[in-house]
């Protein structure tokens, strides 16, 4: 029932200006929870991205000589500088959507800005959205996989047990998931804080012992290695890259914290942390090479293994937590702007609107996640599979943010392409060194984004497909009710509620009302559900009231793409322009259609099946605009598309 626009909220200056509005508490609040939610998958990045970053390398054991390792954690430090700092804490933690981030954030921003390119914006965001779910079923995977692994340098008994307890601590996590987060995500920031200052201070004591690590600072010897090694430096920066997986976690959870505590934590904290950590593996492997088994957990002497590896643990369930929170906002996004069918929405948390679990979403990722870790079995092997949807989405990020800052900020064309090109080529250096990696485990996440873009694409045509095949058959409403006042039916007493897409047009359920029970209420309301083009919508623009007839009113209802569409709630808001809504005394009339295939439609037979079957298991409009059913009436049609 929501129309094929698209959607965007607006957020009140209190929600997304949090760095400028907030108290120094306030500030200090939501900068400890953007350690814990922001920066979880990046910070769990130390436990296997320099491993693979040097095994990638060809440099094994005692090859692994000090030239390759200053060569690789170079390329590890400057891909923190430049992608993480620079792209996204200082330039596109500016690209907000009215104090909201993300790939669907981004392109509903764009594709207002850039009206004739709306087409290619909204398939820049599909491709986006579709390559973040991919992201969402490895990082639960890889992170607890490689954490558990950890265990067997205490013993290699426990080898054969890695598999088993990474499945049964996934099974728990996303079991956990429809009892909400909030209690737990309490403790997340000072949880990930605590691991940060473990790690920086893990890798001090090997710094103090080889301080010619710090050489890595300068990019000759990035530079150098990429020279000396060829197409083999080339599948090395795609190791190098999962050192700033989680970066595009900063952009998507701005409008949770705000711009200036996520660049605070990041900066003050999370940074220096990262970097601490990924010298002291560095001088580790400079001083003994043969601990490439296990560089990150050889870092902490042999009595604290168990604890380190426990605390990892939790860590990678914590950056677990936040991609799998991700999926959630990012499905509810997509339905509302109109890229997914409706699928159920609980609300887990009263005051946090933001906080909802999807079973069904929740069901598809626990499924892809166990299945990924039982085909691979290790963090190495799984890590092949990972850093193409993370470059991809970073890629689609890179040219929307061109739009944003060409037409939103209006800076001439010349300086926006010259801002974004370096940043973009080399986001397009890391997607084609990681493409390498197909045929080692990256095609999971090309295969999984490419079904969910699939599915997008198919819902999205189709429903412009139905909309103006449903169209011309509708009549219109003005004409319609022109005749009804001249030659009333009969009266009931009470109001009716008439859902349409399309307020011009007669709807069908009010058509099959009249053809069939020959009856009128008094009062007779055609309500039409739009998805802004921003976050949120301020209560006093929710609602719009035209008075047509004296028993005919058209109403329309504004939700952002962020929010979930509460029809009664927003109704009662009416009464204050003259509308005594009683819900007691209204009737909701909705059409539920049966879709038939059409050999003349504008899709291939294939994909008309795909979206019936889609428009099938679609959540009921009941349920999904929390109408008390009680007061609902459907009327069946059957449509040919």
């Amino acid at each position: 029932m929501t129309s094929d626009n698209a959607v965007s909220a607006a957020a009140t200056p209190a929600a997304n200006g949090f760095g400028d509005t907030h108290s120094t508490a306030g500030f200090k609040a939501l900068t400890l929870g953007s350690i814990g939610v922001v920066y979880g998958d990046i910070g769990t990045s130390p436990l296997y991205a320099l491993r693979e970053a040097v095994v990638a390398s060809g440099a094994t054991g005692s090859a692994a000589g000090p030239q390759v390792v200053l060569g690789v954690l170079s390329l590890i430090l400057w891909a923190l500088i430049i992608v993480v700092t620079l792209k996204y804490v200082l330039i596109l933690l500016r690209a907000d959507n009215h104090g909201e981030g993300g790939i669907l954030a981004l392109m509903a921003l764009a594709q207002r800005a850039a009206s004739r390119r709306g087409a290619t914006v909204v398939l820049l965001g599909i491709i986006g959205g579709a390559l973040f779910y991919g992201d969402a079923v490895i990082t639960p995977a890889l992170t607890v996989l490689s954490a558990i692994e950890g265990i067997k340098l205490a013993t290699s008994a426990l080898d054969p047990y890695v598999v088993p307890i990474t499945v049964i601590i996934l099974l728990a996590l996303f079991a956990v998931q429809s009892r909400g987060t909030a209690r737990v995500a309490t403790f997340f920031g000072p949880v990930m804080c605590v691991w940060f200052a473990v790690i920086a201070a893990a890798g001090i004591p090997q710094i103090m012992q080889h301080p010619e690590v710090w050489l890595a600072f300068n990019p000759l010897y990035a530079t150098t290695f990429m020279m000396h090694h060829g197409i083999v430096g080339f599948i090395t920066l795609g190791a190098v890259f999962l050192a700033v997986t989680g970066a595009e976690a900063l952009y998507a959870d701005l409008g949770h914290f705000g711009k200036r505590p996520i660049q605070t934590a990041w900066l003050a904290i999370v940074l220096p942390s990262l970097v601490l950590n990924y010298l002291g593996q560095g001088a580790l492997l400079i001083a003994h090479p043969e601990a490439i088994e296990n560089p990150f957990f050889l870092l902490f002497p042999a009595w604290s293994l168990v604890p380190v590896v426990i605390m990892a643990t939790v860590a990678s369930v914590i950056a677990s937590q936040a991609v799998i929170t991700g999926a959630y906002s990012l499905t509810r996004q997509a339905i509302q702007l109109g890229l997914l069918p409706r699928f159920e929405i609980r609300h887990t948390s009263e005051a946090h609107s933001g906080q909802i679990y999807m079973p069904r979403v929740n069901m598809m990722l626990v499924i892809s996640v166990v299945l990924l870790v039982l085909m691979f079995r290790s963090s190495s092997a799984l890590a092949s599979a990972y850093g193409i949807s993370v470059t991809g989405t970073m890629v689609v990020t890179a040219m929307m943010g061109f739009v944003v800052i060409w037409k939103v900020w209006r800076w001439p064309a010349v300086a926006a392409a010259a801002l974004i090109a370096p940043f973009l080529l080399l986001d397009l250096t890391f997607l084609a060194a990681n493409l390498l990696k197909v045929f080692d485990g990256g095609w999971v996440p090309l295969a999984l984004g490419a079904i969910v873009m699939l599915l997008m694409y198919t819902w999205r045509r189709g429903s412009r497909l139905l909309f103006e095949k449903s169209r011309k058959l509708e009549f219109p409403l003005l004409d319609l009710v022109t005749m009804l006042e001249k030659r009333p039916p009969q009266r009931v007493t009470g109001t009716a509620v008439f859902l349409t897409s399309d307020p011009s047009c007669a709807p069908t359920a009010l058509m099959h009302s009249l053809k069939h029970y020959k009856v009128l209420h008094e009062k007779n309301v055609i309500l039409t559900i739009e998805t802004a083009p921003t976050p949120r919508i301020e209560p006093h623009d929710r609602v719009r009231l035209e008075q047509i007839s004296a028993t005919f009113s058209r109403v329309t209802l504004r939700f952002g793409f962020m929010e979930s569409p509460n029809v009664p709630k927003s109704l009662a808001i009416a009464r204050k322009l003259g509308w005594q809504f009683d819900i007691m005394a209204t009737s909701f009339f909705l059409s539920r259609r049966l879709l038939k295939p059409s050999a003349q439609s504008g899709m291939p037979r294939w994909q008309d099946r795909l979206f019936i079957a889609l428009s099938r298991s679609a959540n009921d409009a009941t349920d999904y605009f929390q109408i008390p059913t009680g007061r609902v009436v459907e009327v069946g049609t059957q449509v040919i598309i």
